[in-house]
């Protein structure tokens, strides 16, 4: 499953011998790549967790997962070293609309030479903020519908990125969803609306298409803070069979250990968007590979690339994992021909 792609750019290449000399903090091998000691580049990130998150941090055991320490070292194979010629600064938006605000004002101050951001949410508001600074969208699932660019081959603006999936994703979740648990008849979908596409609508529409074709009931499970993680999980424990799907949401992710925790208490099978929740003893996950491509479009823009004129492109691939240790807590005898489509299984 697929959605609407663009040919990738070939990244720009650095010769090793130059990169090893610019290593040594060599003022030929600055001048050799575009940039000089004078002028250190600033690459600013907005993100929607908070700095505390294992996601966020690059020195904690999930930092293998996390987009910045994936940004800093593609773009230290493209010659650009840290501390030598640019510098990332980091801002989060978690905590509500007030600390969002100062997070932008923080990221402007700084006057970046790109900005980076991690969802939908911070790209609206980073492009209500500046119309000439580059932005570049990790992920976001509709940038055509959500304004952010005037078509994914000819972005036009200030603004280019990577989406993440498309709408139809929805009923793949959930035939996934009834291959694992047969025997379920109702599917709650969990979501923020205030966090995920469209207030959840986004995904919606293509889940109640499936389910009206498989006789499941599916209803919206919207959560508006972490204190309704577990009553909402909790109302869909059995009987009559019930399961649940977790949309793709900052808000989400970011209380992932609580949704997963809950799951396994209560005993609901959920299914994920992101490998993040696996990580954490999820049941299975189905989405894009998170394949952290933005160092090929940071660099391309700090040697003079128009934002606007880079393509925004597609997931090269999708990818199904399934924890069979969590499908056995929860008394599910997975089929041979669903485990053998996983890309990977956790024991």
């Amino acid at each position: 499953m697929t959605g609407q792609s663009a040919r990738p750019l070939a990244p720009v290449a650095v010769d090793r011998r130059n990169f090893i000399r610019l290593v040594g903090a060599s003022a030929a091998g600055w001048l050799a790549l575009g940039a000089s000691p004078d002028r250190v580049r600033v690459v600013a990130s907005l993100i929607g967790l908070p700095l505390g998150d294992p996601l966020t941090n690059r020195s904690a055991p999930e930092s293998a997962a996390s987009r910045l320490s994936a940004l800093i070292q593609g773009m230290t194979e493209r010659g650009w070293v840290e501390g030598v010629n640019v510098r990332y600064e980091t801002r989060s938006s978690f905590g509500g609309p007030a600390q969002q605000e100062a997070a932008i004002r923080e990221i402007l101050a700084l006057k970046p030479d790109v900005i980076l951001t991690s969802s939908t949410n911070e790209t609206a508001a980073l492009m209500a903020a500046t119309k000439t600074i580059p932005i570049v969208f990790a992920t976001s699932n509709d940038p055509v519908g959500n304004g952010f660019v005037e078509s994914l081959a000819r972005p036009g603006g200030n603004v280019t990125g990577f989406t993440n999936g498309t709408a139809e994703m929805g009923g793949k979740w959930l035939q996934l969803l009834r291959e694992a648990a047969p025997a379920i008849s109702r599917v709650g979908v969990l979501f923020n609306p205030a966090t995920t596409p469209r207030a959840g609508r986004f995904f919606l529409d293509s889940i109640e298409s499936e389910a009206a074709s498989m006789g499941v009931s599916v209803s919206p499970v919207p959560v508006n803070d972490a204190t309704g993680i577990d009553q909402a999980i909790r109302g869909y424990a059995g009987p009559p069979a019930g399961a649940m799907i977790a949309l793709v949401d900052p808000f989400l992710v970011i209380n992932r250990r609580a949704i997963v925790a809950a799951a396994a208490q209560h005993r609901v099978p959920i299914i994920y968007p992101f490998h993040y929740f696996i990580d954490v003893g999820g049941l299975m996950s189905y989405g894009a590979a998170l394949e952290v491509r933005s160092a090929d479009y940071v660099d391309l823009i700090l040697r003079g690339t128009r934002a606007g004129d880079l393509p925004v492109q597609s997931p090269r691939k999708y990818e199904l994992l399934i924890n069979r240790k969590a499908a056995d807590a929860l008394g599910l005898k997975l089929p041979a021909t669903l485990l053998a489509r996983a890309d990977e299984i956790r024991e």
